[in-house]
């Protein structure tokens, strides 16, 4: 009685935080949590006109029909390649761009270069890809140009080109995406107490000194939250640039889980198929982050959770 009193009493006095956090609270189980119960899809054959909870039960059959199937394996490897592959790049060139930024003195210049590198963030990926698509055209194309004063005739179509697609994605993303990164770390440099400088610079220590023995290990923690983030997503390329970049020519390299799954669920309408991929693509994504957390809590003082 005493306790569900405090309770009460508690919730009396701090009755206006209760009012803040009511509507958010509200809204995060009405449209996150609630629909979480449509994930039992993925285990039934379903059918929009028996409904949800009307539909036969079928278990892990569409899980063990995706694992048995002959797409499994390069749907995996594309995957995997293509977020390694942009996991390996875009994270040292956010990293070292701010560092970079970090050394310059002239203000203006600073500011100047974080806008034209922060700036393409803010462009949307329908017409990030029509930029693509000019630059590398290969009929008028800048590159195609650059290749006839060469005396190329037959200019490279490297958007047709299963072996360019992974390279066409990345460094596209990471023209796009460096510079957002790249404040994060400014960010955290920013928190480096301006101490240990002054004390590197009575030491003689050079400016790549500083940035090995100060700047590096001052954003470390930072590092590690934003690898362990980057890891727990390996699975889930972004599905509107790959759709809009993927073409049947290379589409070898370029089918991902992701578009995959859209295809199967909203073009072929099997809904509980396509369910049972993504809850895959969930389930492993999860393993991942929580795995590589509990590493980061091995070796370093620094976690998600």
């Amino acid at each position: 009685m005493r306790q569900s009193y405090g309770i009460k009493r508690r919730i009396v006095r701090h009755w206006p935080l209760y009012a803040i956090i009511a509507l958010p609270t509200a809204f995060l189980i009405l449209f996150s949590y609630w629909p979480m119960l449509g994930v039992q899809i993925a285990f039934r054959n379903f059918s929009p006109v028996l409904g949800i909870w009307e539909s036969p039960w079928v278990g892990f059959q569409h899980f063990e029909l995706f694992l048995s199937s002959p797409y499994f394996g390069p749907l995996l490897k594309n995957t995997l390649s293509i977020s390694l592959y942009y996991l390996a790049v875009s994270i040292p060139c956010a990293i070292i761009l701010a560092l970079a930024l970090n050394e310059v003195r002239n203000g203006r210049f600073k500011k100047a270069v974080q806008m034209l590198t922060y700036a393409p963030y803010f462009i949307s990926t329908v017409i990030l890809v029509g930029m693509v698509q000019i630059m590398l055209s290969p009929t008028n194309g800048p590159l195609s140009l650059f290749s006839r004063l060469f005396g190329e005739n037959n200019p490279p179509n490297v958007l047709a080109s299963a072996d360019s697609f992974a390279s066409v994605y990345v460094w596209s993303g990471i023209w796009q995406e460096t510079g957002y990164g790249a404040i994060i770390y400014l960010a955290a440099l920013a928190g480096v107490n301006p101490e240990l400088y002054e004390a590197a610079k009575i030491d003689g220590a050079t400016r790549l000194q500083k940035i090995r023995y100060i700047d590096l290990p001052g954003i470390s923690s930072t590092i590690i939250i934003l690898m362990i983030l980057s890891v727990g997503g390996l699975l889930s390329v972004g599905f509107e640039k790959v759709y809009l970049l993927q073409n049947n020519l290379n589409l070898s390299s370029s089918e991902i889980i992701s578009t995959y799954v859209y295809k199967v669920g909203l073009v072929n309408a099997d809904f509980s198929f396509a369910s049972a991929i993504g809850l895959f693509n969930a389930v492993i994504g999860l393993i991942l982050i929580t795995t590589v957390n509990y590493c980061a809590r091995k070796v370093s003082d620094s976690s998600l959770f």
